[in-house]
């Protein structure tokens, strides 16, 4: 199996950074990840296998959705050479195909891990193009988690460096800062010295795109794709000599300032290998926008509180921040629709008293007495409630009216799943997505890959025979 790129010797010591000034953001999160070895990112390795787990639960459960094989159908005519594992099918792709693969699929239905500060979800764009890489290169399972952790560190820094202003001026933050800890990743793994994870990280500027506009459509899908295979490029050019602008990131013309930022780099580089993002992340108990959480929790509250007499309904109201109306307060045409709109996250919450995949889908959707309910709903602003949190009132036909607040939903840092919680959101996925991978044997791999010495020989055992996929794959 061909070899791409080459390693080098043992890292050095974290370094430590700079208070007074920077030679540019570029270089120092490079010396920061040229430095950090397994010891230094050992203590989060839990942490990290917690939203791998969750990565792959989220990626099987779409991975034969049409969104996947449209993409997958235009890509497999051109890919190179065969070593990536593709989650949820028996045929591999090239590193970079299986990187953008993986990464939609893993984005795909709203499921996948979050970064509360910045909402950026961290694993889709980091751990797509870190596997693809490991299992073409035969690397281990040390090598792979050591790069994830450094690159999720990354995104979620440069992330917090233009929030929340950012994301508010209409950029998806998952796929324009996710291309960063990608390419940071990435250069990790190749074992670039300093300035070549510099330039790594440095052309990944000049590739960051994707917009919020998009969210309700599958356009939204192939910039988190993008940031997974683009950031596996650009390791892969700053590996061959490729060079980028020292401060490509935060310069007059750079990424920070051409998006219409200025950037807080005291909030990028505060406690840089002290303290890590990934530490703050958080897992979804329902496939759908965070900031519906609450909105969730609260309805099956109520929904117990009036006996799940639905039809005593009149109205509903939903309260709570800026950023809850601007992302949910729509009309639901479709599928992806519901997965951001508070109307639909009250049906399901009130009407079905559930919220997983099955109550996302189309045939859910377009029920008439889902879309009845959601006529009943309003939503009003409420400065004073924190980004996340919701107030959900009821009138009922007595004229009684109940409501019920929730500040720290299931899932939150305040409420975490557990790790049984991610296994079984997996067990779900396979289920629900139709995949004929073995949820047991991906939970069991992914909880021991600190231990294995190839991550190509783990990735192949957990694919089935290629006959049990090859007429599908086909088709496709």
């Amino acid at each position: 199996m061909p070899r791409i790129g080459i390693r080098f010797g043992k890292t050095r010591t974290t370094p430590r950074v700079p208070q007074d000034e920077i030679s540019s953001v570029s270089r120092t999160l490079a010396d920061f990840v040229a430095a950090s070895s397994w010891a230094d990112v050992e203590a989060q390795s839990h942490e990290a296998r917690r939203s791998i787990l969750n990565f792959f639960a989220t990626a099987l459960g779409s991975a034969r959705d049409p969104v996947v094989t449209a993409a997958l159908r235009t890509l497999s005519p051109f890919s190179g050479a065969a070593t990536a594992t593709v989650i949820g099918h028996s045929e591999p792709l090239d590193a970079l195909c299986a990187s953008f693969l993986n990464a939609v699929s893993a984005n795909l239905l709203d499921f996948d891990d979050t970064h509360p500060e910045t909402i950026i979800h961290p694993a889709a764009p980091v751990a797509a193009p870190v596997l693809a890489l490991a299992e073409t290169n035969k690397l281990s399972g040390r090598d792979a988690l050591t790069a994830f952790v450094l690159g999720v560190d990354i995104e979620c820094r440069i992330g917090n460096a233009v929030s929340p202003r950012h994301y508010a001026r209409g950029w998806h933050i998952t796929s324009t800062c996710g291309i960063f800890g990608a390419a940071a990743a990435c250069a990790k793994l190749l074992g670039l010295p300093a300035e070549g994870i510099a330039n790594a990280i440095g052309i990944a500027a000049g590739q960051s795109a994707g917009n919020v506009e998009n969210l309700p459509s599958a356009a939204k899908n192939v910039s988190v794709g993008n940031a997974a295979r683009n950031g596996l490029f650009a390791a892969l050019l700053a590996q061959q000599g490729y060079e980028a602008a020292p401060r490509a990131i935060e310069g007059p013309l750079g990424w920070a300032r051409t998006m219409g930022e200025e950037p807080d780099l005291v909030r990028l580089l505060d406690g840089l290998g002290k303290t890590w993002e990934i530490a703050k992340n958080t897992y979804k108990p329902y496939p759908a926008g965070i900031v519906f959480h609450s909105v969730i929790d609260a309805c099956l509250l109520l929904r117990e509180r009036i006996s799940r007499r639905v039809d005593r309904i009149v109205s509903v109201t939903v309260q709570g921040s800026a950023l809850l109306l601007a992302r949910g307060d729509r009309a639901v045409n479709n599928e992806r629709d519901a997965r951001v709109s508070i109307h639909h996250c009250v049906a399901c919450g009130l009407l079905l008293g559930a919220a997983g995949v099955a109550e996302f889908a189309h045939e859910t959707v377009v029920r008439p007495d889902i879309a009845q309910l959601r006529q009943k709903v309003r939503a009003e602003l409420d400065g004073t409630m924190p980004d996340g949190a919701a107030r959900v009132s009821l009138r009922l036909s007595s004229g009684e009216v109940l409501t019920e607040a929730v500040t720290s939903p299931r899932g939150s840092l305040a409420a975490p799943l557990g790790d049984r919680d991610i296994e079984e959101k997996l067990h779900d996925s396979v289920r629900v997505g139709g995949s004929d991978w073995d949820a047991g044997r991906v939970i069991e791999a992914v909880w021991r890959l600190d231990t294995v010495g190839d991550v190509s020989d783990l990735l192949q055992s957990l694919r089935p025979p290629l006959a049990s996929d090859h007429t599908a794959f086909n088709r496709l």
